[in-house]
C-alpha cells in the first residue's frame, strides 16, 4: 500500500483515537465542578477516572481476541458507537452513580478503539515502516490530550454550556469517525467461528474491579490492617487464580499465556504497567493540582499542562521517523524510560509555590518519556509474534498499561486525599479550626475565608508533590525492565504480506472488509 493510501486507510482510526482520549482529558479540568454540582467527595472525583480506565483495562483482551477472529473494521465501528452511547448517558447524568455506571459504557468503547487501532496498523503496515505512522498516532494523542483540556476548560467557563457538553460534544465526533472508517478502511478477512472465553473475561473483571475497590476505600472507610481488607485482597487473588487455570484451559483464551513465555512480550508488559502508574497519573492530577492548589480557573489549568502534551507529540512523532529510518528501537525506549523517571522526580518537588519553570521542566520530561515509550513498546512486541497473535500480543501490552494507570489513579488518589488531611491539620489547627476537612471532601476555594483558602491550597500542592514520588520506583523499575529486552531488527514485511505468503489472505483490494485472516494459522 502507497503511503497515501495508509494514510487513507488510517484515518477514521486517527479520529476515532482522537475522540477517545479527546473524552478522557476533556473531563479532568471539568471534574472539580462535576463533583462539586452533583455534591461528592474526592473518591467520586477518582471513581470518575478509574470506572473509564478499568472498563478500558478489561474490555481490551476482549476485543483484541475478537479481532483475531471477526471483521475488525466492525470492530472498531462497534466500539464507537457504544463509546458514543456512553457519552451521551454520562451528559444526562445526575447523580455521582449513573455518572459512574455511564462512564464504564464509554470506557468499554475506547477500550476497542485504542486496542484495534494498533492491531489494524501491525496487520497493514510492517514493523519498520509502522514507526513513523505510530509517531503519528502518538501525535494525534498529543493533540487530543492537549485539546481536551482546552475545550473542557472553555466549556465549562462559557454560560449557558456547562459541565454536561463536555461529554455531548464527543458524540458528533465518533459518528463522524464510523463514516470515514465505512468510506476508507478495507482489509482482507476469512471468516470462521468465533469462540469467546466470557468465564476468563468475568474473572479479570471481577478480580480487577474487587482489588480497585479495596484500594480506594482502604485506610479511610475501613483499616489497611482489617478483615475488609483480608477479605478483599483475598477474594481478588483467588480470582485472579481461577482466571488463570481457565486461560490455561479456554480454547480462545482471552490472554494467551503462552505469549508470556516470550522474553520480549513478558519484559514490555512489566514495562507498559509500571510506565501506566506514571502516565494516567500525571494526565489526571496535573489539572487538579493547578486548579486546587494554584487557583487556576479550567481553562488555564489546560493551558499550563502544555509542556507535557508539546512534548509528548514532538516526540512520539520524530522518534516514529527516526525509527523507521534506522530501524532501531531500543535506544529511545531506554531513554524514554530514564527521562520518565526524571520526569517523576522532578514533579515529586511540587508545591503550592514550586515555580512553574520546575513544573514545565518536569510536564516535559515526562512528556518526553511517554512518547518515546509507550507506542515503541508496543512495537517491540508485535516484531516477534505471530500474526495470527498479533490482536492478543498487541493488546496485552494495552491492558496491562491500562491496569497499571487504573490500579495507579485508585492508589494515588487515595494517598492524595488522606495525604491533604495531614497536610493540612497543623496549618488549620494554628487558625483555630479545629477539624481538618474530611478526606473525601473536595473544597471550593471560593467559598474560604482567605487563611483558610491558603492552609488547603498548600496541603495540596505538598499531597501532589508526594503522590508523584511514589511513582518514582515505578518508573525506575521500568528502566530495568526495558534494559533487559533484546532488541531484534524490525520485520520489513506486514502481517497480511505474510497471511498472503502462507495461503491466507484475499486479494488487496479487492473491496472487501476482511479482519480475520490473522487469526487462521498459517497454511490454513
Amino acid at each position: 500500500m502507497s503511503h497515501g493510501r495508509i494514510l487513507r486507510a488510517l484515518s477514521g482510526l486517527y479520529l476515532g483515537m482522537f475522540v477517545a482520549i479527546v473524552s478522557s482529558t476533556i473531563v479532568t479540568n471539568a471534574l472539580p465542578r462535576i463533583i462539586t454540582d452533583l455534591r461528592t467527595g474526592q473518591s467520586t472525583y477518582t471513581w470518575v477516572i478509574v470506572s473509564t480506565l478499568l472498563a478500558t483495562t478489561v474490555s481490551s483482551p476482549l476485543w483484541g481476541k475478537l479481532a483475531d477472529l471477526v471483521s475488525k473494521k466492525a470492530l472498531v465501528q462497534l466500539g464507537l458507537l457504544i463509546f458514543a452511547a456512553g457519552s451521551l448517558l454520562s451528559g444526562l447524568a445526575t447523580d455521582p452513580a449513573t455518572l459512574i455506571a455511564a462512564r464504564t459504557v464509554q470506557g468499554a468503547g475506547a477500550g476497542g478503539l485504542l486496542s484495534l487501532t494498533q492491531v489494524i496498523m501491525a496487520t497493514m503496515i510492517s514493523p519498520r515502516e509502522r514507526g513513523r505512522y505510530s509517531g503519528y498516532m502518538g501525535a494525534v494523542l498529543a493533540v487530543g490530550t492537549a485539546g481536551g483540556p482546552l475545550v473542557g476548560g472553555v466549556i465549562v467557563d462559557t454560560r449557558g454550556l456547562g459541565w454536561r457538553w463536555c461529554f455531548f460534544v464527543v458524540v458528533p465526533l465518533a459518528l463522524i469517525a464510523m463514516a470515514v472508517l465505512q468510506r476508507n478502511l478495507d482489509l482482507p478477512v476469512r471468516r470462521r467461528k468465533v469462540t469467546v472465553d466470557w468465564a476468563g473475561a468475568a474473572l479479570i473483571t471481577s478480580a480487577a474491579s474487587l482489588l480497585l475497590v479495596w484500594v480506594t476505600f482502604a485506610g479511610d472507610d475501613y483499616a489497611w490492617l482489617s478483615w475488609w481488607s483480608a477479605a478483599m485482597v483475598g477474594g481478588g487473588t483467588l480470582l485472579a487464580v481461577l482466571f488463570v487455570l481457565v486461560e490455561t484451559r479456554a480454547a480462545e483464551p482471552i490472554v494467551p499465556l503462552r505469549l508470556f513465555r516470550n522474553r520480549t512480550v513478558a519484559l514490555a508488559v512489566v514495562a507498559s504497567l509500571l510506565a501506566g502508574v506514571a502516565m494516567y497519573a500525571s494526565t489526571t492530577f496535573l489539572s487538579q493540582y493547578f486548579q486546587l492548589s494554584r487557583g487556576q480557573s479550567p481553562t488555564a489549568a489546560g493551558i499550563l499542562t502544555l509542556p507535557l502534551i508539546l512534548s509528548l507529540a514532538v516526540a512520539s512523532a520524530a522518534g516514529g521517523r527516526i525509527i523507521t529510518r534506522t530501524g532501531r528501537w531500543k535506544p529511545f525506549l531506554v531513554g524514554g524510560a530514564v527521562l520518565l523517571a526524571v520526569g517523576c522526580a522532578l514533579l515529586g518537588l511540587l508545591r503550592h509555590g514550586t515555580p512553574y519553570g520546575v513544573t514545565a521542566a518536569g510536564m516535559a520530561c515526562l512528556g518526553v518519556g511517554l512518547g518515546l515509550t509507550l507506542q515503541n513498546l508496543v512495537l517491540a512486541v508485535q516484531n516477534q509474534v505471530r500474526p495470527q497473535e498479533l490482536g492478543a500480543a498487541s493488546t496485552a501490552v494495552a491492558f496491562f498499561r491500562t491496569l497499571g494507570g487504573t490500579v495507579g489513579v485508585s492508589a494515588l488518589g487515595a494517598v492524595l486525599a488522606n495525604r491533604v488531611t495531614r497536610y493540612a491539620e497543623p496549618g488549620l489547627a494554628r487558625l483555630g479550626v479545629r477539624h481538618a476537612p474530611s478526606s473525601d471532601a473536595l473544597p471550593d476555594l471560593g467559598a474560604l475565608p482567605a487563611p483558610v483558602r491558603a492552609v488547603v491550597e498548600d496541603a495540596f500542592g505538598h499531597a501532589t508533590g508526594s503522590l508523584f514520588l511514589y511513582t518514582v520506583p515505578f518508573a525506575l523499575l521500568s528502566v530495568v525492565a526495558i534494559l533487559c529486552i533484546k532488541e531484534v531488527p524490525l520485520r520489513t514485511s506486514s502481517a497480511l504480506q505474510a497471511a498472503g505468503a502462507a495461503g491466507t489472505g484475499g486479494p488487496e483490494g479487492d473491496g472487501r472488509d476482511h479482519g480475520a485472516d490473522l487469526g487462521r494459522p498459517h497454511g490454513a
